[in-house]
């Protein structure tokens, strides 16, 4: 049964079965948005690169949803770097399926070449989403290569989180909550962060702070 579910037709089906559900499960959420003062520009057209940690990622699509009823809300495309591992082909084909075009990539693996298309997509005015502790943490430690691409590109770092009142907990390392319907939700939007070109270091603390600040803003505005 497990080498049967690892095919490409049965991991495509899946997939689709999962992307069906949160984008049913995010649709009948009742959203917010805490710091739309924050996200507007990013909204409007600027490019940036969103962090967020790796727990979050199944709410994230839920910003481009609300995205779009914003007076000033201009269509821009998203890419987000996903493991070339075997997992992160799964997740790409979700992340396909709202919209989000995966670029593949790692620090251990295809990481030069996903950087450079990182790069490339950023001087297109795209936006990146990026976790800085995934794919297998340590669980809410950002890793450089967050600040090193916004050095980089010249973009700031926006840092996002999600939280919503009806959810499951996952028993994974990161404690991923997965969403149920008909709950409420909030998506947080923090500062954005200029990273200096020869300050990448100094940079990352203050990124993994910000994250944490945003995570736990959400937990704030909506503790259950």
């Amino acid at each position: 049964m497990k080498s049967l579910l690892r095919t490409p037709t049965a991991q495509a089906m899946l997939a689709a079965l999962l992307a069906g559900y949160l984008r049913f499960a995010l649709r009948t959420t009742r959203w917010t948005l805490d710091g739309q003062e924050h996200f507007r520009p990013f909204a409007a057209g600027a490019s940036a690169v969103f962090g967020f940690w790796h727990e979050f990622l199944p709410l994230m699509p839920a910003l481009s949803l609300i995205a779009r009823t914003l007076p000033f809300y201009r269509p821009t495309p998203i890419h987000t770097l996903v493991s070339q591992h075997r997992d992160g082909q799964f997740i790409a084909a979700v992340m396909r399926r709202f919209g989000i075009l995966p670029i593949h990539g790692s620090s251990t693996r295809g990481g030069a070449a996903g950087l450079r298309n990182l790069l490339l997509v950023l001087g297109q005015g795209a936006l990146i989403g990026i976790t800085p502790d995934g794919p297998r943490g340590p669980l809410r430690q950002a890793a450089p290569g967050l600040a090193q691409l916004a050095a980089l590109s010249g973009v700031p770092v926006v840092p996002l989180a999600a939280r919503t009142s009806r959810r499951v907990q996952l028993d994974t390392w990161d404690r991923m909550p997965v969403p149920l319907p008909f709950g409420r939700g909030v998506v947080v939007c923090g500062a954005a962060i200029a990273v200096p070109r020869d300050g990448w270091r100094e940079a990352v603390p203050a990124i993994t702070q910000a994250l944490n600040q945003t995570a736990d803003r959400a937990v704030a505005l909506c503790p259950a």
